[in-house]
């Protein structure tokens, strides 16, 4: 509660926390978080030895392609591809099939194990784009092996199960903060609705990767929260974004993360959601700098790599060096 002293919790009780239960609860978490009595290096060591022990020395890496980019209707305060802000973004409709089957083709080639096609927009509104990406997901799945994800917001239950006979094996949704704090960075569609849709791709049976962006203005609380609530719908997959400001949007001139508060992040959320995956994402390399890769040691099992929806990335072959020189692998 707002107000209230809270005691510290040194990491020897977190430690111990983790050991009796297996995982950690809100205020162990918050102290992560605060950073007040749990030593940075210490924590790191604990957050690397959770994830060895649940996901061994294997790192998922993730691909996407912006598939239908800018003239979203949206107000998310984050976004580069809302119509509401001017950010000069590139606009285009729905990449054909070809293109996106190509495009996952060359992702696979450069050792990503899953690709996910993404698209700006509340949701998949036409015939033809769903059409469209049926196709593409067939001509993906008949290719290769990598894992088949797709974003692309609200979608009615029949579309996803379409989709799914097409070939999609994860959908992505993220609920992107917590219920107390979204109303802050989106009025034009509901907390509720994000949770629906989750609740929906887990009822067809697909794997749902859903987290958050983190830097835009939310408190520790709500953090935690957010995994709280993550754990609750049972998603098996959680990327962690760390805001890459955008001109033109309102969080232009955000600056509330350091590489040592998007460290603890990661880590709160390892501990917090120890079986699941955990994957840095967005903003991996523009607040993190020359310490990035120390996300792996603070409880990622999982990259997105190659460039992001509207900025660049960093190259796959420069990410498997890293693991490589780290000692890791990435999965098959």
């Amino acid at each position: 509660m707002a107000g209230t002293e809270r005691r510290e919790i040194s990491l020897l009780e977190i430690e111990n926390a983790y050991e009796s239960r297996g995982r950690l609860e809100r205020d162990e978490a918050l102290a992560v978080l605060s950073g007040r009595s749990v030593p940075l290096p210490g924590l790191l060591a604990l957050s690397d030895r959770v994830r060895r022990e649940h996901h061994g020395d294997r790192i998922r890496l993730c691909s996407i392609v912006n598939a239908r980019s800018g003239v979203c209707g949206e107000d998310c305060s984050f976004c580069a591809q809302s119509a509401r802000w001017a950010t000069e973004m590139e606009t285009y409709p729905l990449l054909d099939p070809d293109t996106l089957a190509g495009k996952a083709r060359r992702a696979e080639e450069a050792g990503a194990g899953e690709f996910s096609i993404v698209t700006s927009g509340a949701g998949v509104k036409t015939e033809r784009d769903l059409a469209g990406l049926e196709s593409a997901l067939s001509k993906i799945s008949a290719e290769g092996g990598v894992e088949r994800c797709a974003s692309l917001g609200r979608i009615s239950e029949d579309g996803l199960r379409r989709l799914q006979r097409a070939g999609l094996q994860c959908y992505h949704h993220n609920l992107e903060t917590s219920r107390e704090f979204f109303p802050e960075i989106c009025t034009t569609h509901s907390y509720d609705e994000r949770l629906e849709m989750v609740r929906t791709a887990r009822k067809l049976g697909l794997r749902v990767c859903s987290g958050g962006l983190f830097g835009l203005g939310e408190s520790d609380t709500d953090r935690v929260a957010l995994a709280l609530e993550l754990r609750e719908l049972g998603v098996d997959s959680i990327p962690l974004n760390f805001l890459n400001p955008i001109a033109g949007t309102p969080l232009e001139g955000a600056a509330n993360l350091t590489p040592e508060t998007c460290l603890r992040i990661i880590a709160a959320f390892r501990l917090l959601l120890p079986e699941q995956d955990i994957v840095v994402c967005g903003g991996r390399v523009h607040n993190l700098g020359d310490l990035h890769p120390l996300v792996i040691w603070a409880g990622a099992n999982g990259i997105l790599t190659g460039d992001y929806l509207t900025t660049t990335g960093r190259a796959t072959a420069d990410d498997l060096k890293m693991l490589k020189e780290m000692g890791l692998k990435p999965y098959a």
